[in-house]
């Protein structure tokens, strides 16, 4: 359309021309047609000066002084190539959307490394990295260069997940621990991931992280709770149930309890409003915070651990002298 408006160029079907597509994959890193005998490419810099270089044409200086120029701009080089005489240098650039530095912080706060894997040059890589605030950084990478690196990865013990939307992707999201493919991706890289973001943004990865890490502690919070809960409520009416039989029992009474019956009866009512109060916890879920998982462990057994002795306690003694106070005993 640019080439239409600028030099006039009549626009062509090309599906019903000759020419000979060959398109982009992972081991050339180039494409372009053949076409009136003529041979056009274009593709990476590294690539294409080995293309020119394996036919013993020259690959300029200048070319490259160019390439290193935009990859230290964070741009994308493509070099043009036509009939193996370099053409000049196409000047792509990813645009960093906003507000992507501040989800990755995000996921720093809660102790997940971040690594961007590109097809892009190592100097180019850097840039966008250090603009995107990412981590690390795996440059000109081949599926198998992403394969090694999440196997590595697992293989040290860590939990990896993967976003992508290529079929070069594929192999690597199969490995992934958590694999999530973009809606705008391949066929092949929707049927490796294990769920497809619709709205195709990388960044989702952080929303799915901070569900399951809330589903996460809502579960281990009423899990921690019930446990610490009935432990604390058996101690609390066992030695009154039994000290009939064992009267040495009643030196554990440390809550001076009334009777079995009243003992028992506050345990069954406590245990019923207790039910009642988790449902909305459980429904609604912890609140979540941004942080490492081992912190967040911590902060819910002291919450939830701590609370969950202490409120039978307070509870059953509470209501047990409401039973005295009506008469039953």
């Amino acid at each position: 359309m640019l080439a239409k408006e600028r030099f006039d160029i009549r626009g062509r079907e090309l599906s019903q021309s000759e020419a000979e597509f060959i398109p982009f994959t992972a081991k050339t890193r180039m494409s372009g047609t053949n076409f009136g005998g003529d041979e056009v490419r274009k593709g990476a810099a590294d690539a294409v000066k080995q293309y020119v270089e394996s036919v013993g044409s020259v690959y300029p200086a200048e070319c490259e002084k160019l390439v290193a120029k935009v990859a230290q701009a964070g741009g994308t080089p493509l070099v043009v190539v036509k009939n193996k005489q370099v053409l000049g240098v196409v000047y792509l650039k990813d645009i960093v959307k906003n507000g992507v530095k501040e989800k990755f912080q995000d996921l720093r706060a809660m102790g997940i490394k971040t690594i961007m894997i590109t097809g892009d040059n190592p100097m180019t890589a850097a840039a966008i990295a250090a603009e995107a605030g990412v981590d690390d950084f795996l440059a000109e990478a081949t599926p198998e260069a992403k394969l090694d690196l999440i196997r590595s990865y697992q293989k040290e013990g860590h939990l990896v997940a993967m976003t992508g939307d290529g079929t070069n992707d594929a192999p690597a999201l199969a490995q992934a621990d958590v694999a999530v493919a973009m809606n705008s991706g391949t066929q092949a890289a929707k049927e490796a991931g294990n769920m497809v973001d619709l709205d195709s943004s990388p960044t989702k990865l952080i929303d799915i992280v901070r569900i399951g890490k809330q589903l996460l502690m809502t579960r281990g919070a009423l899990t921690t709770f019930s446990v610490a809960n009935d432990i604390a409520k058996y101690f609390a009416i066992i030695p009154v149930l039994f000290y009939g039989i064992y009267p040495e029992l009643e030196v554990l009474n440390l809550m001076q309890l009334t009777s079995p019956v009243t003992a028992l009866l506050s345990a069954v009512i406590y245990n019923a409003f207790i039910i009642v109060c988790l449902i909305p916890l459980s429904l609604r879920g912890v609140k979540y915070r941004e942080l490492p998982a081992q912190k967040l462990l911590g902060r819910n057994i002291l919450i939830y651990g701590l609370g969950g002795i202490i409120a039978p306690f307070i509870a059953i003694k509470a209501i047990d002298m409401l039973l005295t106070a009506i008469g039953i005993s």
